[in-house]
Parts: C-alpha cells; structure tokens; sequence
C-alpha cells in the first residue's frame, strides 16, 4: 500500500478522534481501511507460502506447496 494512503488513513483517525468526520470522509476511510487490510493479508500469505520447515525426518517442507498456496484467506 502507498505511503500516502496509509498517512490519509491516519489524518483521517485523528479528525474523527478530534472533530468527527463528514459522510464521505466516513466512507473514504472504510475504503482506504479495507484496502490496507487486503494488502496486509495479502503480503503475509506470500511471506508465509515462501517458508520452509525442516521437519523432524530431515525433510524440508514448503509451507505453500503444503497448504496449498491458498490465496485471499
């Protein structure tokens, strides 16, 4: 996520802690909440499906082949 978004998804919490927020200042903020959490989700499957674990046996096992890379949960 860029960097501006996540500093108006910032400005965006302290007005509504401040002040309030207008309708659309609302809905922009679940907007922009919703795509921070997408990407949040996305990045740490990617990371997960890339680690390996040694098991017990000496056997190496790569998370996402054994999960099945499952994208979007």
């Amino acid at each position: 996520m860029e960097q501006v978004k996540i500093q108006r998804i910032n400005e965006l919490a302290r007005k509504s802690k401040a002040e309030g927020l207008t309708e659309e200042e609302r809905k922009e903020q679940q907007v922009l909440r919703k795509e921070y959490i997408e990407s949040f989700r996305r990045n740490l499957t990617s990371q997960l499906n890339n680690i390996d674990i040694k098991e017990k046996d000496g056997t190496v096992v790569n998370l996402g082949e054994k999960f099945g890379n499952k994208e979007g949960h």
